[in-house]
């Protein structure tokens, strides 16, 4: 069950080489030489726009993908080492990954969602054990080696390729200073968010709320602003977002963005 303020509570648990060896495109059936990174920072980014993750996990034999493993500590991502797969069996790390999710499942009552960053088969029936305790689960994997079963039994599944900013963002014009840029497209980006899981209402504290799950550091005065308020009236002002003042409240929410 969500906490009291209503809050998901989220346990990431990340099959890393399915990940990390899926986003290598192929070349007549052969992986070709590395040449993009996967980015679990924008992974991580879309994770906290459901909630609070209070658990990062990772699993693989990080000898072989040793590139990753500084942003991986720097994102503040556990690393379980699964060492060579001829010493320990072709399924150690999803074994090991699955025992620690149950028992986590079982142990922390206040976790409520669970995140499987896999796009492998082989999960589905801790998927379905998840499930059957009362916890909800989102599946994170690509497009091209995401198995359909396990993208169909996940209550929500979020397709690696697909992350990113929408088409409805507004773009950033010169009318908004080099300093305050930041500031707006956090806000943007939230907004947006929000908007994709379908939250009715858009309070500003809540806005506020899910760019600081994104950056606990934000504070709108680093950018020039007396409140948050503020910011929303001057990018109304500015005709990118509509706001309008709760009745009971008398604080702002915002209605969307301005069309343009």
């Amino acid at each position: 069950m969500p906490n009291t303020a209503g809050q998901a509570q989220l346990a990431v648990f990340i099959d890393f080489e399915n990940l990390a060896l899926g986003i290598q495109p192929r070349v007549n059936g052969r992986r070709r030489k590395r040449d993009e990174k996967l980015d679990m920072q924008k992974v991580l980014e879309r994770l906290v726009e459901k909630g609070k993750i209070v658990a990062k996990r990772a699993y693989c034999d990080w000898q072989r993908f040793p590139e990753y493993v500084g942003g991986l500590h720097e994102l503040g991502i556990e690393l379980t080492e699964i060492p060579e797969r001829h010493l320990t069996g072709k399924n150690s790390a999803d074994i090991r990954l699955v025992v620690d999710a149950l028992e986590m499942g079982y142990s922390k009552g206040h976790i409520d969602t669970f995140v499987i960053v896999s796009g492998d088969s082989d999960f589905l029936p801790l998927v379905s054990k998840l499930k059957e305790n009362g916890k909800s689960v989102i599946g994170v994997g690509l497009k091209e080696s995401t198995s359909d079963l396990l993208a169909a039994n996940c209550d929500e599944f979020i397709f690696y390729d697909d992350l990113g900013v929408g088409t409805q963002v507004p773009k950033i014009g010169a009318d908004v200073s080099r300093k305050q840029r930041p500031a707006y497209k956090l806000l943007f980006e939230t907004m947006d968010a929000m908007q994709r899981e379908n939250i009715p209402t858009l309070h500003s504290s809540l806005i506020k709320d899910t760019i600081k799950r994104k950056l606990p550091q934000f504070s709108e005065r680093s950018y020039g602003f007396r409140s948050f308020n503020a910011l929303l009236e001057e990018a109304a002002a500015k005709g990118y977002i509509d706001i309008a003042r709760d009745q009971r409240s008398g604080t702002y929410y915002v209605e969307g963005f301005t069309k343009q």
